[in-house]
């Protein structure tokens, strides 16, 4: 198992996490304080990578190729299957549209922009979803090598962002407490998606192997390393704007404007719109690659051209015809994609590794040496626990019992 490939899959799992939703951390935390955004941010890093163990549990007694769809089947029956195959194409489709969406708009301002040709939206949005689309139907191993340039370029951008905001830090920001409770709970479903990267386990694991030490590796480095660019954002644009500031800056684009006017540095907004475009372009890889592995397990696709081509086609064209031609539809399913989410990084693992642990205990009267993730029967509890917090805060927003923040 060369070291290759594990670093490439950390990257992997980096980049799907960290993706343009990163940016919106900032306003979702504005009325917290700094303190309490970390604690927030620090719990729910150890509930996704505690359930990315949970899913590698379940994973060394399938076979390397499973994905959701097979492993639901066999440990959760029909029923789960469903729900698993629901939950995977409602949150993955809706993201890889909002992906399109977003992305063909960077496209075709920069090919305006700069390069001076006048193209339609349309245009540049199925441009942007070809090159992601034929990166992805090569295979794994050209995802790998193309994230680690991209995810390069979004460092060397984060640096120069958090550089140039560093010197304004004022300590006096970062100490206040939240403004009101209630602003904790709009916070969670924000701040719990984007953790999520619990769709492209399955296509780490066909690319490593059921190599268990390895992929424990890939998930909790590959997970903290979000964490840390989090904290490191927070710390610079909670320190550089007061909480008032903060919450009177209702969208991305008047956040990054303030901070650009505040600092006189017009490379700060030219730095974070770097950022963005190639926080879009590697999360859009990890998401259609876990989408794409997917597909061809669900529609038993073979993996010569011909059927990756077909795999690629169903992947790629439904999230790009909604893109086009229906663009509310997937701003209206991004609303529902914390409880998607929920469903796929918590509610099914919890329930995979139950029912496969009461099937060992069965079967087996010798101690059983496989790898078991620690937290027994409490840790599935209070994993599950945080999953309905998270689902009803997601509805009360909904509801507007409460504020909606991000």
């Amino acid at each position: 198992m060369s070291m290759n490939k594990t670093f490439g899959s950390m990257l992997i799992i980096a980049g799907t996490t960290i993706g343009a939703g990163m940016l919106a951390l900032p306003l979702a935390s504005a009325g917290l304080g700094f303190t309490t955004a970390t604690l927030i941010m620090f719990g729910i890093w150890s509930l996704m990578t505690y359930t990315a163990l949970l899913m590698l549990e379940v994973h060394q007694y399938a076979d390397h190729q499973a994905t959701l769809n097979s492993l639901a089947r066999d440990l959760l029956g029909k029923k789960g299957q469903y729900l698993a195959n629901f939950a995977v194409c409602f949150l993955m489709y809706s993201l890889c549209a909002a992906y399109i969406a977003g992305g063909g708009g960077q496209l075709n301002d920069k090919l305006t922009n700069w390069v001076g040709l006048d193209v339609s939206a349309q245009t540049s949005a199925v441009l942007f979803t070809l090159v992601i689309a034929s990166i992805v139907a090569v295979g794994t191993h050209s995802v790998d090598m193309v994230n680690r340039v991209l995810f390069t370029l979004k460092v060397i951008a984060l640096v120069v962002m958090l550089s140039l905001l560093a010197p304004n830090v004022e300590g006096g920001y970062l100490v206040n407490m939240p403004v009101e409770k209630g602003l904790i709970i709009s916070a969670l479903p924000v701040i719990f998606t984007s953790f999520g990267f619990h769709g492209s386990i399955p296509s780490i694991v066909r690319y490593i192997g059921l190599d268990i030490r390895a992929l424990k590796k890939v998930m909790v480095i590959g997970s903290s390393l979000p964490l840390l660019i989090y904290v490191f954002w927070q710390l610079t644009s909670q320190g550089v704007l007061s909480q008032q500031d903060l919450m009177a800056s209702n969208s991305l684009g008047s956040f990054i404007g303030t901070l650009s006017e505040m600092l006189h540095n017009p490379m700060v907004s030219q730095s974070v719109s770097v950022f963005a475009d190639l926080a879009l372009a590697t999360s859009f890889l990890g998401v259609s690659l876990g989408l794409f592995d997917f597909v061809a397990d669900s529609f038993k696709q073979n993996d010569k051209k011909h059927g990756r081509l077909q795999t690629a086609a169903m992947t790629f064209i439904p999230p790009l015809a909604f893109a086009l031609f229906y663009p509310q539809g997937f701003i209206m399913a991004l609303g529902f994609a914390a409880i998607a989410l929920v469903i796929l990084a918590i509610f099914l693992p919890v329930a995979m590794v139950s029912a496969q642990r009461k099937q060992i205990a069965v079967n087996s009267d010798d101690q059983n040496n496989g790898y078991q993730v620690a937290g027994g029967k409490p840790a599935l509890i209070l994993a599950t626990g945080a999953g309905v917090i998270i689902i009803t805060a997601q509805f009360l927003q909904m509801a507007g019992l409460i504020p909606a923040v991000g």
